[in-house]
């Protein structure tokens, strides 16, 4: 499974910590590391970061069109940094039974997503 850096032509490397055998987070990612995720064995991809949270971001909707291109599950679960409710983490504990594992998560940093693992143990 993908642990440590991965690369592409907008960013040089995107931590990636593998926080179990079925879960992993990371920062943003692009459409184009959507390809490498899936090489890596990951069987899904969630989403803890809003829409329109920065300008540079991509939509979810864009990540969401190449992890099917890519054979993958999607799931968009935003979460507003800073504010993790009781909701949003039986939400997180319900899309993380759900989902193919191995799941590779992300938000701005892996913070949130981290968070969310943490609080749903």
């Amino acid at each position: 499974m993908l642990e440590g850096p991965v690369s592409n032509a907008r960013r040089k490397t995107m931590e990636a910590r593998k926080l179990s055998d079925e879960y992993t987070v990371a920062g943003q990612i692009t459409p184009e590391d959507v390809q490498e995720i899936a090489a890596r064995g990951y069987r899904s991809i969630m989403c803890n970061r809003p829409d329109g949270e920065s300008p540079d971001q991509p939509d979810f909707a864009e990540i969401e069109a190449a992890a099917r291109e890519a054979g993958l599950e999607v799931a968009f679960l935003p979460v507003v940094s800073g504010q993790i409710t009781d909701e949003d983490v039986e939400a997180f504990r319900e899309r993380v039974a759900e989902l193919p594992k191995p799941i590779f998560a992300y938000c701005r940093s892996g913070g949130r997503c981290q968070n969310l693992w943490t609080l749903s143990r």
